[in-house]
């Protein structure tokens, strides 16, 4: 029996180092390196002075390390007022899309009513249309609604786009959901708001997650909708924080460099830590639709 172990472990570890192997490993590891490439640039530039970003190199090696650009992104950059409006407007939008998305699949797979097929395909739709191609007409309607520069002008957008996502991972989780236990919940007195939010919401969880993540992160780097919409700085986001380093002739591209990485950090860390959720979620939606 040992002899044989040793046997496929040797075959095992042949299969490892073959050629086939190696090449998909270097194919597979410049991927990550043209990935993660961006990132890197913009941390090395974010350390360098304005002076040395004019350079013919890719990357730029400091003579000294700059630290003192992220010192002067973070309170000249007003960047605390600005992380507050943008976890006040993403969190509400989060919250809204999953509630919003969690009743919408109910009633459309589980209730039976005329429409059911035609709402889901109406708002399963809204995939198809970029967030920017509604630009305009947002602008004329919140100026006639006096709407413009509100926390609303962001909010509602940023929940119309973000829902038909979330409305398509959680329908597709809800088929693998059983209807005997919805049915019990019946018979035993429950009401159509208990059962949605107490029965069948925990057993949403990973599609809940999914939507969570996906959500914020989409949203969390809007720029052109924020601009456009809003004119006074009380409820503008995390990016107008760069906006705080353009001049009219002239511009301080290294604390710039700074206000984007400490911008692009919390999309990063939320990606790395909760990767494994979006990938299960997604994964797990597609199998029991």
């Amino acid at each position: 029996m040992s002899k044989q172990a040793d046997k496929n472990v040797k075959v095992s570890k042949k299969k490892d180092f073959s050629p086939a192997n190696i090449i998909l490993w270097i194919i597979l590891i410049c991927v990550a390196v043209v990935q993660i490439f961006p990132l890197i640039w913009l941390i090395d530039f974010s350390l360098a002075s304005s002076n040395e970003m004019f350079t013919t190199g890719l990357l730029i090696i400091p003579n000294k390390i700059q630290w003192g650009n992220y010192a002067k992104a973070f309170v000249d950059g007003h960047f605390l007022h600005y992380l507050r409006n943008s976890i006040l407007i993403n969190g509400l939008a989060v919250i809204l899309v999953v509630v919003i998305s969690i009743m919408a699949a109910f009633a459309c797979k589980r209730m039976q009513w005329k429409l059911n097929n035609f709402v889901k395909t109406l708002l399963l739709l809204g995939m198809m249309i970029p967030i920017h191609a509604t630009l305009l007409p947002n602008y004329k309607i919140y100026s006639y609604l006096h709407m413009t520069d509100t926390i609303w002008a962001l909010l509602i957008p940023y929940v119309a786009f973000s829902l038909p996502q979330g409305l398509f991972l959680m329908t597709g989780f809800l088929d693998g959901v059983p209807v005997e236990l919805e049915e019990a919940a019946v018979m035993d007195g429950c009401g159509i708001y208990r059962i949605v939010f107490q029965i069948v919401t925990p057993i949403l969880k990973p599609s809940i997650a999914t939507v969570c993540i996906m959500t914020f992160l989409n949203n969390w780097n809007e720029f052109m909708m924020a601009s456009t919409y809003l004119s006074s700085p009380k409820w503008k986001t995390l990016p107008f924080s760069i906006l705080e380093f353009t001049g009219q002739y002239s511009s301080n591209y290294a604390v710039q460099f700074a206000v984007m990485a400490l911008t692009a950090a919390p999309a990063v860390i939320v990606y790395i830590v909760l990767n494994k959720h979006i990938t299960k979620g997604v994964a797990m939606g597609a199998v029991k639709g």
